[in-house]
């Protein structure tokens, strides 16, 4: 594929800017090191975190598309740099949990590392200025955020992500302990996993030694972030 280069930003967010390039059809998406908690209450900078959370989000991308699930991944510019087929985002973050982690267990009284019974599928309204509340598919369809018919092909989407995700960090000793997902529709109304699948949107435990290898890290003050993120990178590409 020949060179894809940047023009215009389209979009800065809180761990990513976004560009225009010459082909509409495409974008680039450029991964920082900013790293923020708590709907940007807490803000700080974690080294390196661009690079790894581009590489990673890329190789599972792959690995998911190889799976049957259709991604907005294109190709790799660089560590920091990915190019990736324009979607117009659905307005909801989705959140498939297996362990009882973070707000659940705080919302149910579950203490954390509990395992739940079957994964559970969480919808959120994109909306920083709200704080990202929780709706459910009645407030969705009313909202017109989805359709009918969207809605069924996103939540079947991340079932299927889940175990296929969860079935292949088990070979590198990494439990999925939730993970937030984002899809988007491009110019046709296809639907297609968007964002990133990273340490930033993804609870991962050493299966071992249920040391956290993820922003909880960072959220939490528990050091040893840059380890953590380097550590995954580690596992999953060799490096």
């Amino acid at each position: 594929m020949e060179t894809v280069k940047k023009t215009e930003q389209l979009y800065e967010g809180k761990a990513k800017r976004v560009y225009a390039t010459a082909n509409p059809d495409y974008c680039i998406v450029s991964y920082k090191d900013d790293a923020t908690a708590f709907n940007g209450l807490k803000k700080g900078t974690i080294a390196g975190k661009g690079a790894i959370n581009n590489r990673v989000s890329n190789y599972l991308m792959q690995m998911l598309e190889q799976n049957g699930i259709p991604t907005h991944f294109v190709m790799e510019c660089n560590e920091r740099e990915t190019v990736v087929k324009k979607v117009s985002i659905v307005p909801l973050e989705v959140i498939v949990r297996n362990i009882a982690a973070g707000s659940l267990a705080k919302r149910l009284g579950l203490e954390e590392g509990t395992k739940l019974k079957r994964p559970v599928l969480e919808f959120c309204y994109k909306n920083d200025a709200l704080g990202d509340p929780m709706v459910n598919t009645y407030h969705i369809l009313a909202m017109e955020f989805a359709t009918q018919e969207e809605l069924d092909l996103i939540c079947q989407y991340s079932f299927k992500i889940n175990d296929v995700l969860s079935e292949y960090l088990k070979a590198v000793n990494i439990e999925l302990i939730d993970f937030k997902l984002e899809f988007g529709k491009t110019a046709d109304g296809t639907i297609l996993l968007a964002d990133e699948i990273s340490p930033d949107t993804c609870r991962f435990w050493d299966s071992v030694s249920g040391q956290k290898l993820d922003k909880d890290r960072f959220r939490r003050d528990l050091g040893g972030v840059e380890d953590a993120y380097q550590e995954v990178l580690k596992r999953l590409l060799g490096e």
